[in-house]
């Protein structure tokens, strides 16, 4: 299918949508539908189908889910690569901040909470349009946080490549230093336990190490 122009004579802001839920498309869709400014111009519920969507239409905004067919950020970057004029924001229902970050590496500009009030909604968005960046307040000291974190006694256990870690991970670290099992920390972080073995694959792979039990006696020594 041929890609559609944007309409040069219309004012409105084109969104795409797009949730694996057609009732968290609809809660998302209903504010922007009655806003004279914003013109939904397309819905989705895969990452697949978003990323057609977008290259079809070419909409000024993406809503996608950080979920979405377990490849929201993949449909992200996909979108912020190849459409460099459309800004993408995350919608989400996880407790899991690492998203955050996950989200602004992959181009998004912000991420949106799913029980954002609806009627903040069209404002949020306009404030994206005009350069701001939703993010929630109590990530925003993550963000900080994330920036700090690159202190010499954090480094002085770094790898001679230089290879550093996030804040999450370096929670992660900490913990199983204090002997906690996946499970505790999972509990301690309010995240899965597979998130909590993807970041100790990760703490492997970055820090070389060949086992859990070398990451608990790292710095012991």
């Amino acid at each position: 299918m041929a890609k559609r122009e944007p309409d040069p004579s219309s004012d409105l802001v084109r969104v795409l949508i797009a949730d694996a839920h057609a009732r968290a498309r609809a809660r998302l869709r209903k504010p922007l539908d009655e806003d004279e400014r914003f013109d939904v111009c397309a819905e989705a519920a895969d990452a697949a189908a978003a990323v057609q969507a977008a290259l079809r239409e070419r909409p000024e905004l993406c809503l996608l889910d950080v979920r979405l067919s377990d490849n929201g950020l993949a449909a992200a970057r996909e979108i912020a690569g190849r459409l460099p004029n459309t800004k993408v924001v995350m919608v989400t229902t996880s407790p899991d901040d690492d998203d955050l970050l996950d989200a602004l590496r992959a181009g998004a500009v912000g991420y949106l909470p799913k029980d954002t009030d609806p009627a903040r909604l069209p404002h949020v968005l306009q404030d994206t349009l005009d350069g701001g960046a939703p993010i929630p307040r109590h990530l925003v000291t993550r963000l900080v946080a994330e920036f700090r974190d690159h202190g010499p006694r954090r480094r002085s256990v770094l790898n001679d490549d230089g290879h550093h870690l996030t804040s999450r991970e370096w929670e992660v670290l900490d913990l199983l230093r204090q002997g906690l099992s996946t499970r505790q920390i999972a509990e301690r972080l309010f995240v899965s336990r597979a998130t909590v073995r993807s970041h100790v694959a990760a703490l492997l792979h970055k820090l070389r190490l060949p086992d859990r039990d070398a990451l608990r006696k790292l710095g012991q020594r």
